[in-house]
């Protein structure tokens, strides 16, 4: 008896999730672990905004609400969108959901039937593949090389569109890579797609506010308005204000996908948490300095991250413009074997004997639909970071 549907065996669990779980059960044993493999911050929630969800439940705004949200979160949505990238968007054009998992999902889910293919440039966050997948789609994988900084090229999106092509997801910045595209950057993009009237779009700004050296990642109907009334423009609380636990992703679309992801919302989750909506207007419309002083942070530590791994003997870090990762190459070191013996004959290979030689956990590039790479968060504490470092330096040094 098969107890489980085609659609669900189809996909696999979050490999970031798995190698995670793998790291706290060995911290759990006694071992001395550094995990630098779940994209989280290690900053507190603003207090302000925490203030916030304490008066909401006094108050008693403890009731279901509108399934796309309060009108007053709507709302700040709406401010936000038009104050950070010039988007005009009605409060019925936003619809807010439980993390921005849930949107994308509820995106797919909608409006992709069997057959349909949807466009990922890679590396990508490994849950678009699947999340395509669960809604009967097909994803298209295309690379982007690292000697073009990990970024599409407009060649290769055109290349990659068939009369079959539903969505185009970008990610910008992108998670695995930092990488992240400005305005003049995604014009070309943007040309191609205007060539391709049925090609929606969906764009994840989810790191939109992490960016470093004043850089500024742009957002596609901002750099081509005609282009608005095919695409969602997502974003959410979970990294700019360090609220992953409250669960609150968002995003700008026309009205008539708005009203597909409601549906379909509807008869899912329904409404997310109202305190956490409460909590995430005072976010979006309180004082905003927390942002910047979290992202100074941030910067030194890339910069720390970055200088360290490119003394490790066989890797190849490059300096990325925005979230909170780096994604370097390992093709140095791939066909040799570790000092206590391990084989490292795929990235796979090398993140597994890091973690049991070394105690640092990080998620090879295999899941980011991008081998010969692995990914590091850099949100942890600097000293943290600066020990795993060393130790992966230690674990090239030992390779032969």
């Amino acid at each position: 008896m098969h107890l489980t549907s085609e659609r669900l065996d189809r996909v696999s669990p979050s490999l970031t999730i798995a190698i995670a779980t793998k790291a706290r059960a060995l911290k759990a044993a006694g071992r001395d672990i550094i995990s630098l493999s779940a994209g989280e911050p290690d900053f507190d929630t603003p207090q302000n905004v925490k203030d916030a969800a304490i008066r909401a439940i006094q108050a008693g705004d403890t009731k279901y609400t509108d399934v796309a949200g309060t009108p007053a979160l709507r709302r700040a949505v709406a401010e936000k969108f038009k104050r950070d990238s010039g988007l005009d968007y009605k409060p019925e054009e936003i619809i807010v959901s439980t993390g921005g998992k849930q949107v994308i999902y509820n995106a797919m889910v909608a409006t992709m039937n069997a057959g349909d293919e949807a466009i990922i440039p890679s590396p990508c966050w490994v849950s678009y593949p699947d999340i395509v997948a669960l809604a009967d789609g097909t994803p298209v994988i295309v690379p982007c090389g690292q000697n073009n900084g990990f970024k599409l090229r407009a060649e290769d999106l055109e290349a990659a569109i068939t009369p079959r092509t539903k969505w185009f997801l970008l990610n910008n910045p992108c998670n695995p890579t930092g990488a992240a595209y400005s305005a003049e950057e995604l014009r070309p993009i943007c040309d191609v797609l205007l060539r391709h009237p049925d090609v929606l779009i969906f764009t994840d700004d989810i790191y939109e506010k992490l960016a470093y050296d004043g850089f500024k990642p742009a957002t596609v109907v901002e750099v081509e308005p005609l282009l608005r009334d095919r695409t969602i423009t997502m974003n959410g609380c979970s990294k700019a204000y360090a609220m992953t636990g409250w669960r609150i992703g968002f995003a700008g679309a026309p009205v008539a996908l708005i009203k597909a992801m409601d549906k379909l919302q509807s008869q899912s989750t329904s409404n997310t948490s109202s305190v956490s909506q409460a909590a995430a207007v005072e976010a979006l419309t309180g004082p905003q300095e927390f942002i910047g002083e979290m992202v100074e942070v941030y910067r030194q530590r890339r910069d720390l991250v970055v200088d360290m791994l490119n003394a490790a003997p066989g890797i190849r870090c490059l300096k990325p413009e925005g979230a909170f990762y780096v994604f370097p190459s390992v093709h140095g070191c791939i066909g040799k074997v570790s000092a206590k013996g391990a084989k490292i004959a795929t990235d796979e290979d090398f993140v597994l004997a890091l973690l049991d030689e070394e105690g640092v956990a990080a998620v090879h590039g295999s899941a980011f639909m991008y081998p010969g790479h692995f990914r590091i968060s850099y949100a942890t504490d600097t000293d943290s970071l600066r020990e795993a470092c060393t130790r992966i330096q230690r674990f090239c040094k030992g390779l032969t």
